[in-house]
């Protein structure tokens, strides 16, 4: 898997607009996803049972002036290596590797070019 999409998520301000949106055009469902933080949901949307992809919701100050966007994660087997490998190739690391229960760990880095990805080894399969 290492390399591979394992994740799309939409991060926008206005997550019950952009469900009815999403549910419209591709007839997709939400479950809903306690956070860490325990303050705004995340969304996962479903298709014929399966996952495929995640609504975040922007909160001010933190994401004050970013626009709504999708967003893309890459699995990686080392997180560690994966983030030397992104140093040495030119990259840069937004934001160090954390861990996210149940799912694994996440780092949010930006590539030679300046465009933003996440890297993300799973917990499990």
């Amino acid at each position: 898997m290492h390399g591979k999409v394992c994740w799309n998520e939409l991060n926008t301000w206005t997550p019950d607009q952009a469900k009815t949106y999403y549910a419209q055009l591709f007839g997709w469902s939400f479950e809903e996803m306690p956070t860490p933080d325990g303050e705004a949901p995340y969304w996962v949307a479903v298709k014929d049972g399966e996952q495929v992809a995640g609504i975040f919701t922007l909160k001010s100050p933190d994401f004050d002036g970013m626009p709504s966007h999708w967003f893309t994660y890459f699995a990686v087997e080392d997180m560690k290596q994966a983030i030397a490998e992104n140093t040495a190739a030119g990259g840069k690391v937004f934001r160090e590797p954390f861990d996210i229960p149940n799912v694994g760990t996440m780092a949010v880095i930006r590539d030679s070019t300046g465009a933003g990805l996440a890297l993300m080894q799973a917990k499990s399969d």
